[in-house]
């Protein structure tokens, strides 16, 4: 029978089922966010594809589409680029409500709203199929033609304000979410386990003289601190990364600098000061992976907080810019939504950002039981 810290840690984890659902949610939002545009109906860069026509269409509409022209020229990507950038669309496209062939003509009718009906428009089969290099014999049976001009699309979530899908907007906006996340922790971690580290094994002046500037920073509102970072950084989404990580750091460095001061005086640690080793093998080797837990717990925690403040900045226009899409600059479009019929463009993308969010929260608390050391001396 495995015995391990770790395994006693896991199984004190896996008894805790609201974090256990926490970890399977934001496992689930990572591998959405790893396939990307594989899964979306709207596989073009930043599901940018705008249909004016279509403006806040309810969820489950589906329309008819004409492909009016093609472009040979675009380059169709691989497997993995298009998992990670999308693929340029090689067609334009008009939403339509009827269509009717007539010679070397098809004869539609735009869509322009539900209670308004179009002027026909004709287009003619010649300019349409006219990309073709090299030249092929146009098809002149009626099915064939509709099949290779005609295509349907569902809108899942309907669309947002500009006749985007909404759908492949959130499922993006993913990636934004848990990558600033991402970066921004591990940018707090360095610098908050640094800090805290040498402020708490080595005490004295460079304790205070740490401490001073720990309370300074802290004192500060993270979000202001965050738009000061963005102003001197400039915009943009690598940016976003850096300011928030630089807000967040202080949690991590006091908890870290408690630790390390109560850790430096047991035994383990004199034996290592004891057999020459250095003191950064000795802070490194020895007491950070003793508070490897705590340190983990912390993280999860400011990983929600991250994720907020970067909705926040989004918000407010200073963090990921359009046409990239984050689950803040939704909200911001269609916050004036809410007290309309069409509230759920901006509810959905606010439901997404408190469920990623109490997902973190309740894996931070999962894992602080899980790591209770004065716990586990009871369980055993």
């Amino acid at each position: 029978m495995d015995n391990s810290p770790s395994k006693k840690v896991w199984l004190k984890f896996k008894r805790n089922k609201l974090a256990l659902a926490g970890l399977a949610f934001i496992s689930l939002l990572m591998l959405m966010g790893i396939l990307g545009y594989l899964i979306m109906p709207d596989d073009s860069p930043n599901a940018n594809i705008m249909h004016l026509q279509l403006t806040n269409k309810k969820p489950g509409r589906t329309f008819k589409f004409l492909i009016t022209s093609k472009n040979p020229n675009i380059k169709k990507v691989n497997f993995f680029e298009r998992m990670l950038y999308g693929q340029e669309p090689n067609f334009k496209s008009i939403p339509i409500t009827d269509y009717r062939f007539v010679k070397d003509s098809i004869v539609v009718r735009e869509y322009i709203g539900d209670d308004e009906k179009a002027e026909e428009v004709r287009y003619s089969l010649n300019e349409i199929f006219s990309h073709r290099v090299p030249k092929i014999k146009m098809p002149h049976q009626p099915d064939e033609l509709a099949h290779m001009l005609i295509y349907k699309r569902k809108f899942l979530l309907g669309t947002d304000i500009y006749g985007r899908d909404l759908l492949s907007r959130l499922i993006l906006g993913i990636r934004v979410s848990l990558s600033v996340g991402l970066m921004a922790v591990l940018i707090s971690l360095f610098i908050g386990v640094g800090l805290g580290a040498v402020a708490g094994y080595f005490g004295g002046r460079i304790d205070a003289a740490i401490s001073w500037f720990m309370n300074v920073v802290w004192s500060l509102p993270s979000l202001l601190l965050v738009i000061a970072i963005s102003f001197a950084l400039g915009k943009g989404f690598w940016q976003i990364f850096i300011a928030v990580g630089l807000s967040t750091w202080v949690d991590v460095a006091r908890l870290v600098r408690g630790q390390v001061m109560a850790l430096k005086e047991v035994e383990f640690v004199e034996a290592a000061r004891a057999l020459g080793f250095s003191t950064s093998r000795t802070i490194v080797k020895h007491i950070l992976p003793n508070i490897a837990g705590p340190i983990l717990v912390v993280a999860s925690s400011n990983f929600a907080s991250a994720i907020l403040l970067e909705t926040g900045l989004s918000f407010l226009g200073f963090g990921a810019q359009p046409p990239m899409p984050s689950w803040g600059s939704m909200i911001k479009e269609h916050y004036g939504y809410i007290i309309m019929d069409a509230a759920y463009l901006a509810v959905l993308p606010g439901l997404a950002i408190m469920l990623t969010v109490y997902a973190f929260n309740v894996l931070a608390i999962g894992l602080r039981d899980a790591f209770d050391v004065k716990g586990q001396n009871v369980t055993v």
